[in-house]
């Protein structure tokens, strides 16, 4: 073969590296053609409106003023922590995040645990029924909701008549048990955390339990050792969510008592403060400041729940985040 039909055959190395270098750049173009979507997307309704709300943080914007939009420093700021209004409303919302918490992890955990155990029946009737209600849409749930606890037709009351409890509690007009009945609303939606918790306990390794039988742990022995150190993981995952998700809370409250967060606005929540003051009130720059505020309590809890979680989450691979 002649040295001329040896290049053709098998093309220089610079050829070919210079090949690759084409088609890699097509290929990262038409990678970013096709991302430009979503990139402008979130540029226009995304990113551009969360640093345009913290300007309006510094300003005096209203949508039912006429006055002339000037730059107020930090008066909203200031504000906010001279406003009985928007302390109270914070108040509501951290009450009930100290009792939503434990029970938002608790009960999908039991849960879970139950539905892992080898002795309950039906599992596979159990384990759609209970994920089914979070796929109800939420104000059809509420409405359900408020309907089962009604203070006088309310299906709870019923029940806890019939076992003896004479005068059961006024669950949506009592302000010491509507937090409670929130609470309860609640349990409808803890399908998404049990199936996750589930799915983590049945990947568990069966000889860390086999080992442990031989040394003669028990049930709750292998659970608190092996079950919860092994998914302390998901546990985790879920309490970020659900703590994020409760700087959010917003749908349950504003339905049920329409907005006006009563009895005694006892059930007059952070973010149903925000929304009357941008949208009611139409005061732009201290509604802004409110959400600002807010977001900057999500990231503190957030960092706290990252920092605290090495001494207690449990990674196989050793890796700590």
């Amino acid at each position: 073969m002649s040295s001329v039909d040896a290049n053709a055959a098998f093309p220089a190395p610079a050829k070919r590296s210079a090949h690759r270098g084409n088609l890699m750049r097509q290929q990262r173009f038409w990678g970013w053609v096709f991302l430009s979507p979503w990139i402008i997307g979130f540029i226009l309704f995304t990113a551009v409106p969360i640093v345009v709300s913290f300007i309006f943080t510094f300003t005096n914007f209203s949508l039912n003023s006429s006055a002339t939009l000037r730059f107020v420093g930090l008066d909203n700021w200031l504000k906010l922590f001279r406003d009985p209004v928007t302390l109270q409303a914070l108040s509501v919302t951290l009450r009930f995040a100290v009792i939503a918490v434990p029970f938002n992890i608790l009960v999908p955990l039991g849960m879970a645990a139950l539905l892992n155990s080898k002795y309950l029946w039906g599992k596979r009737l159990w384990r759609p029924l209970y994920y089914l209600p979070y796929m109800v849409p939420a104000v059809s749930s509420i409405f359900i909701w408020q309907s089962f606890l009604n203070g006088q037709t309310g299906w709870l009351n019923r029940i806890l008549r019939l076992i003896g409890v004479q005068s059961p509690p006024n669950w949506l007009q009592d302000e010491g048990w509507i937090l409670v009945a929130f609470v309860l609303i609640g349990v409808w939606g803890v399908g998404n955390a049990m199936l996750t918790m589930l799915a983590t306990m049945q990947g568990v390794p069966t000889e860390l339990y086999e080992a442990a039988e031989v040394d003669g742990a028990g049930a709750w022995m292998k659970f608190s050792r092996i079950t919860l150190p092994m998914i302390s993981p998901v546990i985790f995952y879920n309490l970020v969510l659900t703590v994020i998700g409760l700087m959010q809370y917003f749908v349950v409250p504003y339905v049920i008592t329409r907005g006006t967060g009563n009895p005694n606005n006892s059930a007059y929540f952070y973010n149903m403060h925000l929304y009357k003051t941008a949208f009611t009130f139409f005061d732009m720059g201290y509604g802004a400041t409110l959400a600002w505020f807010v977001f900057l309590i999500a990231i503190v809890l957030t960092i706290i729940l990252f920092v605290t979680s090495r001494s207690w989450v449990y990674y196989a691979s050793g890796d700590t985040i």
